[in-house]
């Protein structure tokens, strides 16, 4: 069976629209303990200005200090324009993700530029990162829909990513931004990414904002999707879309893989217990579902 990769982003998805905001040295130890937990990748923040979004004020420091110990996860940053970018390889970023949404209104909202603006600037940022020697993964976010302008035209859709492969850009993440997606339309649209380029590594971000999450995510895994970007807990949600709900929860993921006997080189163990504390910080519950239930073992007991 073909090796999923798990790309955690509850540090910065899972976080940007919290208003409590958390101390750096506790958001370093969840940091850790889900990268020793054996998943993939683990986004530690955006570089965005820190009076706007206060909750990754801190996304520079961070870096710099999970930079001076080795961990076997790899550590990636979201970054929204050139700025963004020049601080996320001063820091050493080792994959960096950028996007373009393909609503309109989405785009205004979250970067202040339009689809088609961002879409040139991104294309470049991307190759320049390149060309500085990092890995880079470019998104299209609102992709199965817009809580402002509802569905979104596919053909939008499908003219990032081709503008994407035309810049040699292979590595594609396709988001739910707004939890529109259902699994039919995402085993589609990761097809379509895999028709257009073979070779290309899609990835799926999805939300549970309407309850299909968990169904999405296994639809765009049988489509050939080779990474899923989930978040402790389940929590998270875009601030600039229409209606923010959380992700699929990275420990409910594992637990469904590692019952199909995958990935059981990951200690779900961990991730729970850092959902836990999670939810003990901001004092209530998420939407996930392992953290609170306990995984059923190999004995078949929780």
């Amino acid at each position: 069976m073909k090796r999923i990769l798990i790309h955690e982003v509850g540090p910065r998805d899972g976080l940007q629209a919290e208003r409590q905001v958390v101390p750096t040295e506790v958001k370093l130890d969840w940091i850790r303990r889900v990268a020793d937990s054996g998943v993939d990748i683990v986004q530690v923040g955006s570089f965005v200005r820190g009076d706007k979004l206060p909750q990754m004020a801190d996304t520079d420091e961070l870096f710099r200090v999970l930079a001076a110990a080795s961990h076997t996860a790899t550590f990636s940053g979201l970054v929204l324009n050139e700025k963004g970018l020049e601080r996320a390889l001063e820091v050493g970023v080792g994959l960096i993700c950028m996007g373009v949404s393909a609503s309109g209104t989405h785009s205004l909202k979250n970067t202040g530029m339009s689809t088609e603006e961002a879409t040139e600037r991104i294309v470049a940022m991307a190759r320049a990162a390149q060309k500085a020697g990092r890995r880079v993964q470019v998104s299209v976010q609102s992709a199965f829909g817009c809580g402002f302008e509802g569905a979104i035209p596919f053909d939008r859709v499908r003219g990032i990513v081709e503008a994407y492969l035309e810049a040699g850009l292979h590595s594609i993440s396709l988001a739910d931004t707004a939890g529109h997606a259902h699994p039919a339309q995402v085993r589609r649209y990761i097809r379509c990414v895999r028709e257009l380029d073979p070779s290309a590594e899609v990835t799926a971000h999805i939300h549970n904002t309407y309850g299909l999450g968990m169904a999405s995510v296994y639809a765009a895994l049988d489509a050939g999707a080779s990474a899923i970007e989930t978040s402790f807990g389940g929590l998270g949600g875009c601030p600039f879309t229409k209606v923010a709900a959380g992700n699929v929860a990275t420990e409910d993921l594992v637990h469904g893989l590692q019952r199909n006997g995958q990935r059981a080189d990951i200690d779900i163990g961990a991730l729970v217990g850092v959902a836990q504390e999670v939810a003990a910080f901001f004092g209530r519950e998420l939407p996930g579902c392992v953290y609170k239930t306990g995984p059923i073992t190999a004995k078949g007991k929780a």
